[in-house]
């Protein structure tokens, strides 16, 4: 018997750079997500992060998870780039990843040129 619509969460399975960010969402591989996103070797994941909502570790429990992939992560912190929580950093530390906040429009360029490099490079990114 069907079950009616089947809402699942966003998830593209795959790298691939960022086009363009903006009117708070994101398109990439000729797609476009509204919401903020968490780019990682998995793939591009939706990631339910509003722009100031406190950054706390539950919220990277996914990027911890692919730790042993990343070496950097960038966290786009929307507008403004404001400073990781020391739990977070500490957390992050510990499983052998740097992470770097920035506006989200220079996590954006950052991310592209170093996925272009092929790097171990992941972000968090919250929507404008």
């Amino acid at each position: 018997m069907a079950k009616g619509i089947e809402i699942r969460a966003a998830h593209f399975p795959g790298r691939a750079p960022i086009d363009a960010y903006g009117n708070g969402g994101f398109r990439f591989a000729d797609m476009s997500h509204r919401g903020s996103i968490l780019c990682l070797p998995s793939g591009i994941h939706g990631w339910d992060v509003q722009g100031d909502q406190p950054l706390t570790l539950d919220l990277f429990a996914k990027v911890l998870a692919e730790a042993e992939d990343i070496e950097v992560l960038l966290v786009g912190t929307g507008l403004s780039i404001r400073p990781l929580p020391a739990e977070l950093k500490a957390a992050l530390r510990a499983a052998g990843i740097s992470s770097d906040p920035m506006s989200s429009g220079a996590a954006v360029r950052t991310y592209n040129v170093m996925l272009a490099e092929s790097r171990a490079v992941a972000a968090a990114m919250i929507a404008v």
